[in-house]
């Protein structure tokens, strides 16, 4: 019996396909080829294929691979009644528990998050706010400075 199959050419790393037609009991890579029918450059997506020779040897019986077939009928060649594409395969997870994408979604806790600075209390920054323009039009405008502020804050900070 033949069957159309995909033969691997190219370098490895950039693989090429040629779509032959072949005695089904022999490889691919070696074995007598009865027919070449074209091409599929799968890094370009482009296919040369020779249609009417791929008709004839499908009408006389040749049954094309799965991944032949799917080129095949991309390429808008009418498969004959009696082939059947094989079902797709459904592939088993292992340690599904393990994976990212099959974990429930989990809430994220709050303490994930920097925690505000409760350390600090509001109150008493607003009293020294409210005397300080008084106290900041006599002072010279240098010590006014945010780096002149800081070490200063630092001081008042309790330690935990």
């Amino acid at each position: 019996m033949l069957a159309i199959r995909l033969q691997r050419t190219g370098r490895s790393g950039h693989s090429q396909f040629r779509l032959i037609a072949q005695d089904s009991q022999f490889s691919p890579k070696r074995g007598r080829i009865v027919a070449y029918l074209g091409s599929y450059n799968p890094h370009t997506k482009e296919v040369k294929l020779d249609a009417e020779k791929v008709s004839k040897y499908l009408d006389n019986g040749a049954q094309p691979s799965d991944s032949a077939a799917k080129l095949l009928q991309k390429e808008g060649i009418k498969m004959p009644a009696w082939f059947k594409a094989a079902d797709p395969k459904e592939g088993a997870v292992r340690n599904p528990d393990k994976r990212r994408s099959t974990r429930p979604d989990e809430p994220e806790a709050p303490a994930a998050q920097e925690p505000a600075p409760a350390a600090e209390p509001v109150a008493d920054e607003t009293p020294t706010e409210e005397v300080a323009p008084e106290a900041q039009a006599e002072e010279a405008p240098a010590e006014t400075t945010p780096e002149a502020e800081a070490p200063a804050e630092e001081a008042e900070k309790p330690t935990e």
